[in-house]
């Protein structure tokens, strides 16, 4: 049933947002280790994920990977737009359970929620950050879930391990998205503990990573397609 399918990915999504976003807000401090602590744990993250859901619903958990999916065709419309759909459902959920983890333990650090920003005219550097970390995360996925080309069964380390990479490098510029459901889910609640950074920056951790999942479509289908 696809409705398995879904909720699959809702919950991909949650434990991608609970433990990657957590790692952010309970091990506040900064530095180079903070850096490498949140890499690991989003990466790790998915790296759980594909092997416990990657056989049911292939293991977005994003929605750049989805639509960097529906462009290659690997996926159609209809499912792509559930699947977008119940990907932030699980982002604002696992962000929901932070929230009340937060109320409970007062964590002291930098973020209480695990968003992402960027700096005051830092616009520019920031969607070039986010749309070519998520072209690179996104080309990734696409050739190493190929059906021919790809990694087989060593897939989910493979793109894991690019999503530490990517946060390595981009946490000190965003705090690194490549991914609008996990942005979404942080927002909503940066708003809830009255800042609007987070809803007023979103637009960017959305459009950026979409614009750089197209990309990588359109550059795997020019140099990974089977067909002439």
């Amino acid at each position: 049933m696809k409705t398995k399918r879904y909720l699959a990915e809702a919950v991909g999504t949650m434990v991608l947002v609970l433990m990657g976003c957590g790692s952010a807000i309970f091990n506040a401090g900064g530095g180079v280790a903070w850096v490498l602590t949140v890499a690991c744990a989003f990466g790790l993250s998915v790296v759980a994920m594909a092997y416990t859901i990657g056989g049911i619903s292939g293991c977005h958990i994003n929605p750049a990977i989805t639509l960097g999916c529906l462009l290659t065709g690997r996926i159609d419309g209809k499912d792509a737009g559930m699947y977008m759909i119940f990907q932030t459902i699980g982002a604002i959920v696992g962000s929901l359970i932070l929230y009340v983890l937060v109320k409970v333990y007062h964590p002291v650090g930098a973020t209480l929620t695990g968003s992402n920003a960027f700096a005051d005219g830092q616009l520019i550097q920031a969607f070039i950050a986010e749309v070519v970390f998520t072209f690179v995360f996104v080309l990734v996925v696409l050739g190493a879930t190929d059906s021919k080309k790809g990694a087989g069964a060593f897939a989910g380390l493979a793109i894991g391990l690019t999503l530490i990479l990517v946060h390595i490098v981009c946490i000190p510029i965003t705090g690194t998205s490549v991914n609008p459901a996990r942005s979404i889910g942080p927002a909503i609640f940066d708003a809830v503990y009255g800042s609007c950074k987070g809803l007023e920056q979103l637009w960017l951790f959305i459009v950026a990573p979409f614009a750089g999942a197209a990309l990588s479509a359109v550059v795997w289908k020019a140099v990974g397609d089977s067909e002439k």
